[in-house]
């Protein structure tokens, strides 16, 4: 899959697991359960459950911090 980085239009290449709706997010790299998740330079949530490089990132494997 080509990503491009919209903070510099720069462009790389990731492989994808499975599905992914539109929209939705996409790990970049393995993480840790209790790892945090950085969107755009935010701070999206916490990770619930080891997510692979190339995973599907949605709310079944990560939980906001909000509440």
């Amino acid at each position: 899959m080509l990503c491009v980085v919209t903070e510099d239009n720069s462009e790389f290449r990731a492989t994808v697991n499975q599905d992914v709706q539109i929209g939705h997010k996409v790990a970049l790299r393995d993480f840790a359960v209790g790892d945090t998740v950085i969107k755009y330079g935010e701070d999206i949530g916490k990770v619930v459950q080891p997510i692979a490089k190339g995973a599907h990132v949605h709310t079944h494997n990560l939980k906001t911090k909000r509440w």
